[in-house]
């Protein structure tokens, strides 16, 4: 591989690496305040392609095809029907389970996750055929000797470093976030001091789902189609990308994501590893899980039994 390949490479994992630290932040964002996995996380990614799917007719009508304030419009509208999901989720699945052992409320996540796919397979909702995606903005390729540079290889990573930004201000530096980090540390503390817990929980998991619903459209404009399991492998490779990181640390789970697509991609451009791009992403997290249990950027912590 010479040098002009590997940049391309670099290029095309930085965008890969970028999505999948996107929906990672929502993984790192739900565990940080309740301590267990939204397994269902990955297929709100895919509730968020297709909201995108069906609100690009409508939008294209009102601005006119491949308009950037019909994107963003696009992209706010799928956003907030995601959060509404993910909230609902929460009120229906996990809010009942809260002081049940936390087995029975990961169990109860893979059956969401299961159910989600499984419905939306059915020829009532979305059915199980691949649908194309609409173009929601205008491709550019900008082309540097034989570099070739997409304005989606652009835009993902700047909206990744964007919603990162935006997720360490609302967590650091406002009430809510105040709260949100009281909640994680002891819930019954911050109930006392009157923190409304159920509203801080539920904001979080409407935060997470949005982000997830931005991934998901941000991964439908580069992927071939979209069908109700497209959220499994970048899903997977997000929970890997997350613990890598730090699940819970919001900067980890974009360093993990930025890693995990960047192996993925050269193993993937080099003859002989490409067959094994999933093993390279588990034996990775094999060894932090070894070598460093709490991820790269977490914090070791000890549990009472």
């Amino acid at each position: 591989m010479d040098l002009q390949q590997t940049i391309q490479q670099l290029i095309n994992g930085l965008g890969l690496g970028s999505i999948y630290a996107l929906i990672a932040l929502g993984y790192t964002m739900v565990y940080g305040v309740l301590r267990f996995i939204n397994f269902a996380h990955s297929d709100v990614l895919m509730l968020g392609a297709f909201a995108a799917l069906f609100l690009a007719p409508l939008v294209e009508k009102a601005f006119g095809p491949q308009s950037v304030f019909g994107a963003i419009m696009i992209i706010v509208f799928a956003a907030g029907i995601c959060a509404c999901i993910g909230m609902l989720i929460e009120f229906l699945a996990y809010r009942p389970l809260r002081k049940r052992p936390k087995l029975t409320v990961l169990i109860t996540a893979i059956g969401v996750s299961l159910f989600i796919e499984f419905t939306c397979q059915n020829k009532a909702v979305f059915g199980a055929a691949t649908r194309s995606f609409p173009k929601l903005l205008p491709e550019k390729q900008f082309h540097f000797g034989n570099l070739v540079i997409g304005s989606t290889d652009i835009l993902v990573p700047l909206v990744t470093l964007l919603l990162l930004g935006v997720m360490w201000v609302i967590v650091q530096k406002t009430r809510v976030g105040t709260a949100m980090r009281a909640v994680s540390f002891n819930q019954q503390a911050a109930s006392l001091m009157g923190v409304p817990v159920n509203r801080i929980i539920s904001f979080t998991f409407g935060l997470g789902s949005a982000l997830a619903a931005i991934a998901g459209i941000l991964y439908s404009m580069k992927a071939p189609g979209i069908e109700p399991l497209m959220g499994v492998q970048p899903g997977l490779r997000a929970f890997i990308a997350a613990v890598v990181g730090g699940i819970g640390n919001l900067p980890g789970a974009v360093i993990g994501g930025l890693l995990i697509g960047l192996l993925e991609t050269f193993a993937g451009g080099i003859p002989g590893l490409s067959s094994y791009r999933d093993a390279i992403a588990f034996g990775i997290l094999i060894l932090i899980l070894l070598f460093k249990p709490a991820g790269l950027l977490g914090r070791a912590t000890i549990e009472k039994v």
